[in-house]
């Protein structure tokens, strides 16, 4: 046998695709054109997509069930035919085994495909489970024509059924469980029980159960839903928790006092079936579809609803050539926004939303009459078989233009739901609904719909300036600026100066009539749109059209919002200025402590408000440069205010004493108001500027000019002693006040015979211009450069010696001391000499003792060995030991000096050699003379040596004590000392 799922041929019509076409394309007539391009590069595959299995039976097909990809089929008289979807190629063949002439009336698979139920025409019902290959009679149901099952997905799986419903040809519900193990020794059938629950009747009499579902909702609560021909009876009740296992008895149970819930229909096509859709696996079903008599009723399932389960019920009747007596549908299944009718020739796909036909497809008479059509609800594909051929239908997109017929409904959010992920169908919605809303008058809800859709702008704003709505139009212009992106400057440009001249309207019509609440609130909701940071830089390109705007409409209080929003102080300062509001102006300065509207504006409110101004620059400090504030400080004060004065000296004051500034023209500034309003307080800002030239940082010649045009002699004379001019000080001061003369003499302090001359100065004012001899000797007393001789020439000729007779003598007595010490002196000198020449005698007879086994402090060999050197503290050297000790540590030039002292040495030893030769006798005198001159040069070069040399002890000595921050190794050698450690 082939396999069922080998290949598959597309049998789909070309036709239905050209009816899909013309259906979307007739939809789109009347809509509002769109600025969108709905271009697809390759035709849309049908919703419904039929495909014919490659299968052949061999025998025919009397009974087809399908579920969660398990596929059963009764094949002739005694055949079973089971295949999984998953493995296709791997059918499962089992004969039924029945001899007598039986026929199989229908199969029921439960939803995990795992246990089959096969009802026969005799009034029997076999079982066989999905693991097994054998077929198992089910003895407590014979007798009972089995019509439905109601299966229990909440409790069933492989090995058991759980409790389930069962209904009967003649209107009897029972309750079973079928268990697919072997059973007890004393139980071998797989039915665990079967008993009646409930019994449905029609006009009086028993009516087939042509239906049974089983569903769970909220806190236990179960709802059974039983049809017959014409009825449909629901069952509500609650199962106490953990009684699951229990069964359905109870449920009946507590329906039997009430009448059962039940909707009946006056036409009865002998049979009838209901279908449910389910959106995802494991979840409760949503609505349901019910094919009977009058039509199809459909509607949603409610789960909360106490009584009914129920809800948005309607009746879609057949469509005219459906002919009950002729012919009847014959299957029926639900998908999201379809249902599907099976007639004996051909499939009709219906809509939901309205009813309509929108797909149709005929079977050819080649493959015979349709016989039932099923929906896997685990895989989603719809089955229809004939006696010779089986086919499937996949479902695509389901969804893709149902926005269009909940758009002809008026129903825009869920059209909008439908359609989010295809902009040019969402546009299309948008503009719908914004007609829509528009032709309703609902001119704001409109207005944002219109903004979202991509519809000519020219043409819905003059529609709403047209209908005279502004507030639309507004709203309109709001939404579409927000969509906007911030490369299209140009229409952002646009919006916000026409939005900003609508809100300027409106203010101005609101503010006429009074309305002060909405005016306020649209002020707000201005100026929120005024400091709006998305569109900020389009409003600051763009401010002095706003300006004008403003400005054109008298709207002063939001120009300046709009300006502190722009942080366009200047201008709020200069509005508040214009209006005398000089306290505001101030106020806006000092609260974003800009330093360059300080520098502009501090002229204007300094002649208005100058304590304040004051103030602000104070709190200001050092963010401010006093310099640049002089223009104004000097403009206002010279006009005479005094509260002006006074504001510009504090501060000036606050610049010098607390800020430090050091800039001249400040100092300079300060020093003419102080000279001009507050003498009293000049000469203590000389004073306490400081007395040498480098540590003032006034102008000194222009403060000289400044206290002499004013007549300030005091303070010229301070000056003057800053300048180091104390000539000039101390004759200016001797106008004033002679002690003031004298301490100014006291200054140069380095220079006595200036300060002799300044001195007499004073003792020749005392004398001449005052007359007063007593002062005159007080001078002498003041100063010890003067002498009474040095200030008699100035004393008039009459004055008597009487009047000098102290002085004179005081004058001898110091001579006399004088003389007195310099002999000291003397006395001190000579002994000092002869302490040193005795010192010098008692040295030349000092002398040490040398132990035979004294050794060399350098190299711990016998001393005697080699001349050495013997110090006072007791070190002893050999000659050369002493010499390599001492060489390292000595300078460059020394160690130069050292060496060529050694040469001249090794010199006069070669040539003291050669002589000790004979030498002729006519030569002796000669000889005598050189050597006698040889041996004194020798001798002074090694005298020479030991200076360098033996100067001083190197342990003991400056050179040890000059070494101490020297390493013990060389820098140099370090590391090839280290390395001969290793």
């Amino acid at each position: 046998m082939a396999s069922i799922l080998d290949e598959y041929e597309d049998s789909q019509n070309i036709r239905q695709s050209a009816q899909q076409h013309s259906r979307l394309s007739s939809t789109n007539i009347g809509i509002t054109h769109s600025g969108f391009v709905n271009a697809r590069l390759e035709e849309e595959k049908p919703i419904f997509n039929k495909q014919r299995i490659d299968f052949t039976p061999p025998e025919k097909i009397n009974h087809l069930a399908v579920c969660n990809n398990q596929l059963c089929m009764s094949l002739g008289k005694d055949t079973l035919l089971r295949i999984d979807l998953a493995k296709p190629d791997q059918p499962n063949q089992t004969e039924l085994g029945r001899k007598d002439d039986s026929k199989v009336h229908r199969l029921f698979l439960d939803p995990t495909g795992s246990h089959l139920l096969i009802s026969l025409n005799t009034s029997e019902c076999l079982y066989l489970n999905r693991n097994t290959q054998k077929v198992r009679s089910l003895s407590r149901w014979r007798g009972h024509l089995i019509e439905s099952v109601g299966w229990n997905k909440l409790l069933g799986n492989e090995t058991s059924t759980g409790p389930i419903l069962v209904g009967t040809s003649q209107g009897i519900i029972f309750e079973a469980e079928i268990s697919a193990n072997e059973g007890s020794l004393f139980n071998t059938n797989p039915d665990q029980y079967f008993r009646q629950v409930h019994s449905v009747e029609e006009d009086g009499k028993p009516a087939p159960v042509c239906c049974l579902e089983v569903e769970r909702g909220l806190e236990n609560k179960y709802f059974i839903i039983a049809t017959t021909r014409k009825r449909l009876f629901q069952f509500v009740g609650k199962v106490a928790e953990g009684s699951e296992q229990q069964g359905f008895s109870s449920i009946f149970n507590q329906n039997q006092d009430l009448l059962p819930s039940f909707q009946e229909f006056p036409a009865n096509m002998g049979h009838s079936e209901i279908t449910f859709y389910t959106p995802k696996l494991r979840t409760s079903p949503k609505a349901f579809a019910w094919m009977m008599g009058n039509g199809v009723l459909y509607g949603q399932l409610d789960y909360v609803r106490p009584d009914s389960l129920l809800s948005d019920v309607q009746v879609w009747e057949y469509t005219p050539d459906i002919d009950l007596n002729h012919n009847k549908p014959i299957s029926i299944v639900l998908t999201q926004f379809h249902f599907l009718l099976l007639l004996h020739d051909r499939v009709k796909a219906i809509c939901t939303l309205n009813g309509q036909v929108v797909y149709e497809d005929v079977f050819p008479d080649k493959f015979g009459s349709l016989k039932k059509m099923i929906k896997d609800p685990v895989g989603g594909l719809v089955w229809i078989y004939t006696e010779r051929a089986v086919f499937r239908y996949h479902i695509q997109r389901e969804s893709r233009d149902v926005w269009q017929m909940y758009m002809s409904m008026n129903k825009f959010d869920l059209a909008k739901e439908y359609c989010r992920d295809r902009p040019e169908c969402m546009d299309m919605v948008l503009a719908k609904e914004a007609e829509h809303c528009f032709q309703n008058k609902r001119y704001l809800e409109s207005a944002m719909c219109y903004a979202q859709t991509q519809n000519y702008f020219e043409e819905i704003a003059l529609k709403f300036i047209e209908a005279k709505q502004e507030e639309a139009l507004k709203e309109f212009l709001l939404k579409k600026l927000n969509n906007l992106k911030p490369s299209e400057r140009t229409q952002i440009t646009l919006l916000v100066t026409w939005l900003a001249e609508l809100y300027l309207n409106r203010l101005g019509q609101l503010e006429s009539d009074g309305n002060s609440v909405i005016f306020k609130e649209t002020r707000d909701e201005f100026r929120q749109f005024l400091s709006s940071s998305k569109h900020r830089d389009c409003l600051y390109n763009n401010r002095t059209t706003i300006y004008d705007l403003l400005a054109s409409h008298g709207n002063v209080d939001d120009m300046v919002y709009f300006s502190v929003v722009m942080q366009d102080y200047e201008r709020v300062i200069s509005h508040y200025c214009q209006h005398d509001e000089y306290s505001a102006a101030l106020d806006v300065l000092s609260k974003h402590c800009d330093e360059k509207l300080f520098y502009k504006f501090s002229p204007v409110l300094m002649q208005h408000i100058p304590k304040n101004v004051v103030d602000a620059w104070i709190q200001m400090g050092k963010r401010l440069d006093p310099k640049k504030l002089i223009p104004a400080l000097m403009n206002y004060s010279q006009m005479g205010s005094t509260q002006q004065i006074n504001e510009t000296i504090r501060y000036m004051e606050f610049c010098v004493y607390e800020l430090m500034v050091t800039e001249e023209a400040i100092h300079n500034y300060l020093l003419s108001l102080y000279a001009k309003y507050k003498p009293d307080s000049l000469l203590w800002y000389l004073e306490q500027a400081g007395t040498h030239a480098s540590e003032i940082h006034y102008d000194l010649k222009y403060a000289l000019r400044l206290c002499a045009e004013h007549g300030y002699r005091q303070a010229c004379v301070l000056v003057y002693r800053i300048m180091e001019l104390y000539e000039e000080a101390v004759d200016l001061a001797l106008e004033v006040d002679v002690d003031l003369a004298k301490s100014c003499a006291n200054l140069p302090e380095d220079d006595e015979e200036l300060r002799k001359k300044l001195w007499l100065k004073i003792a020749k004012h005392v004398v001449q211009k005052e007359e007063d001899v007593k002062k005159a000797m007080n001078c002498l007393s003041s100063c010890n450069l003067l002498k009474i001789e040095d200030i008699l020439p100035f004393f008039p000729d009459f004055v008597t010696i009487d009047h000098f007779k102290e002085a004179i003598c005081l004058s001898l007595e110091e001579y006399n001391q004088h003389i007195e010490e310099l002999k000291q002196e003397m006395e001190e000198a000579t002994e000092s000499a002869k302490r040193i020449r005795e010192d010098i005698q008692e040295m030349r007879n000092k002398y040490g003792v040398v132990d035979s086994q004294e050794k060399c402090a350098a190299c711990d060999f016998p001393l005697l060995n080699r001349p050495f050197y013997l110090f006072l503290c007791g070190h002893m050297f050999h000659n050369d030991c002493l010499l390599q000790e001492v060489t390292p540590h000595l300078s460059a030039f020394k160690q130069n000096r050292l060496e060529d002292l050694h040469k001249k040495l090794a010199a006069t030893t070669q040539s003291s050699k050669s002589r000790h030769r004979p030498a002729p006798k006519d030569e002796g005198d000669t000889s005598s003379l050189g050597k006698a001159t040889a041996g004194t040069s020798r001798e002074q070069i090694k005298s020479d040596i030991d200076d360098i040399v033996a100067s001083e002890c190197v342990y003991c000595g400056e050179l040890m004590i000059k070494s101490i921050d020297k390493p013990f190794i060389d820098p140099q050698k370090f590391e090839e000392e280290k390395s001969s450690w290793l």
